[in-house]
């Protein structure tokens, strides 16, 4: 049997999830997934194979605001220096034929040198977290990543578009659920109209919840608020049932009426594919999280509106979109190992 080790960025759970549907559409192939903290606690409770080696830099953010973005990213870079030196013994023990990487730079650098067929997942070709100085640090790790990029046999990305050179644009890359809608709201019990909170893996959203509670409380509606707070949050909400760390949050958008999230493209994507209105706030400062947002007409000072947002979001239609992207993407990676 064929085998693959599948590197898993841990900050954020977003890349875990999508590497989860498309985990599920290969065909005899032993997947061993490699992440850290939240991502392999995930993986550890729907029963993969995988080891939990890796501690992320986390996000200094207040009020909604990135701070000290400069030292985030030495901190990364700490960090990709010790996920190389995981990365290297990992695949010297194991040999496998393919390594997967999903925007975890370390392991693709680490099995381009041992001449390791890598296919790369990624919605970002460079980042732009910094100014002044510091981004001439940033630009030279931008260089890095395009040659890594460049050297990679197939790169993934989750979106609608045209392919090139070694680039596949292979659509929205999300989870699939076995249960209708009625089905879900009934095992969550869901009866009223319910508006999701949901704000990932780390302690950075609290202020989104927060100001998603105020707004929540000005509606004259009969409204159940749900959260999912991650792993990191342990302050309790009055008034709202908290299902703390999910490892299925998209049968809860699925079966939610509206979401209230930060802005991580794999909640987007999935709120789009199941047809559950968001309202999608970025941190400010993060480029990612704001490009995201920007997309689907959001801006950080949105979250002022918040209450006026969720009762247009009530009423707006339910859209679901068909995908396959993970249907796709598995068969790019079954093709490169045949």
């Amino acid at each position: 049997m064929r085998k693959i080790d599948f590197f898993s960025s841990p900050i954020g759970l977003g890349h875990v999830t999508r590497d989860i549907a498309i985990q599920r559409n290969f065909e005899d192939i032993n997947t061993n997934f490699v992440t850290g903290s939240g991502a392999a606690k995930i993986l550890q409770n729907l029963n993969f194979q995988v080891q939990d080696l890796y501690s992320p830099p986390l996000f200094i953010v207040e009020n909604g605001s990135l701070k000290n973005p400069a030292k985030w990213l030495w901190n990364y870079y700490q960090y990709y220096k010790d996920c190389k030196n995981i990365s290297k013994k990992i695949l010297e023990e194991e040999k496998p034929n393919l390594v997967i990487s999903d925007e975890d730079f370390a392991s693709l650098s680490v099995a381009q040198e041992m001449k390791i067929p890598t296919v790369l997942i990624t919605d970002i070709l460079e980042t732009h977290f910094t100014k002044g100085l510091a981004s001439l640090i940033e630009k030279k790790m931008n260089s890095s990543m395009k040659e890594m990029i460049e050297k990679s046999d197939i790169v993934i990305i989750p979106e609608f578009g045209d392919d090139r050179d070694n680039i596949k644009k292979v659509g929205p890359i999300v989870r699939q659920t076995d249960f209708s809608r009625e089905e879900l709201k009934e095992n969550f019990g869901f009866s009223k109209k319910t508006i999701l909170i949901s704000v990932g893996g780390t302690d950075a959203g609290i202020f989104l919840i927060e100001k998603t509670i105020e707004a929540i409380s000005k509606i004259n509606q009969d409204i159940e608020v749900v959260l999912v707070s991650g792993p990191s949050i342990s302050k309790k909400f009055q008034g709202v049932r908290n299902f703390g760390f999910v490892d299925n949050l998209h049968e809860l958008i699925f079966a939610a009426d509206v979401i209230v999230s930060l802005a991580g493209k794999s909640t987007i994507d999935e709120s789009r594919a199941y047809g559950t209105p968001g309202i999608f706030i970025p941190i400010k400062g993060h480029f990612e999280q704001e490009d995201n947002a920007k997309e689907q007409g959001y801006v950080f000072e949105d979250i002022n509106r918040l209450d006026g947002l969720i009762l247009e979001k009530l009423e707006e239609k339910r859209n679901q979109i068909k995908t396959d992207g993970a249907q796709i993407a598995a068969g790019i990676i079954q093709k490169l190992l045949n």
